[in-house]
């Protein structure tokens, strides 16, 4: 202060009260008494809304401020001068009460984030780098691809081990081109007849005690015999048969002994073995 007073002058820049042997403060070149500066000028303490004296260290963080006293964690209560700090709706905690209340975990370990630690995350979830491994082999994903099911992360390989369609025959993976049968998956090369192992695929087939044979193999061996031509009635694509007693006839070799004319949808008469028609059985009787 470059400024001479006579000692009457010397008073308060607020209260004009003699500053002649008192304490005081000079603010913008101007002297203050203790009183009226603290009233003006000091800071209100966030913790115990006390001014912050001039005899008293002011610690100020983000416009607020706190006797040196008066600067503890609001979780634990323990004094933060000269520490490490955290703050969160206006509030101060130690590194450690920040941590346990506010800070991220690993949906892994459930452990927290510490500063610098390497974060993977998918969508609203995250782990720490050596946490983010796949459920079932535990090999660490990294930058490799990943597929996620039911909360849980998988690597390529252990997901398609097991949850890949598989052939119901050699139980590998169909990777494509497969077949359905009964609700199974089938590869195309595993599809094939019971009996003779020729492919089905897009072939007309039949079944046995869930088991699929190739038309040819089934009439063979499962299928009614004609009696005319000794050949199985299958049935399959709709084939039409005839059956009198214990024969049976395809619909083309239901004809007359005699005549060979057919006799499905008429009347015959029996022959010994051969069928005939009625006018043929009436030439016989003359």
């Amino acid at each position: 202060m470059n400024k001479d007073w006579h000692s009457g002058h010397f008073c308060c820049w607020q209260c004009d009260e003699s500053l002649t042997g008192q304490r005081y403060v000079l603010r913008d070149e101007h002297p203050y008494c203790i009183k009226c500066y603290e009233s003006v000028f000091a800071n209100g303490c966030e913790e115990c809304n006390k001014i912050i004296g001039i005899d008293s260290k002011d610690l100020s963080y983000k416009d607020k401020h706190w006797h040196e006293a008066c600067f503890l964690c609001n979780r634990c209560r323990v004094s933060l001068v000269d520490k490490q700090f955290g703050s969160k709706v206006d509030k101060i905690y130690c590194g450690n009460c920040y941590d346990a209340q506010f800070a991220s975990r690993c949906d892994g370990c459930g452990e927290i984030f510490r500063a610098g630690t390497k974060k993977m995350e998918y969508k609203t979830r995250q782990w720490h780098e050596k946490c983010f491994c796949c459920v079932v082999c535990k090999n660490p994903i990294g930058t490799k691809s990943f597929i996620p099911r039911e909360q849980e992360i998988y690597c390529a390989a252990c997901y398609e081990d097991k949850f890949a369609t598989r052939c119901v025959k050699c139980n590998k993976i169909i990777t494509s081109g497969g077949v359905t049968y009964k609700n199974e998956p089938w590869h195309r090369d595993c599809f094939t007849c019971s009996n003779c192992n020729n492919s089905l695929a897009g072939q007309r087939f039949t079944s046995r005690d869930d088991k699929p044979y190739c038309a040819d193999c089934f009439g063979e061996l499962f299928a009614k015999r004609c009696t005319a031509c000794s050949k199985p009635i299958t049935g399959i694509g709709g084939t039409r048969f005839i059956s009198f007693e214990d024969r049976h006839w395809h619909n083309d070799c239901f004809i007359c002994a005699g005549c060979k004319t057919s006799l499905v949808g008429r009347g015959f008469i029996t022959d010994g073995e051969d069928i005939i028609c009625p006018d043929c059985a009436k030439m016989k009787l003359m």
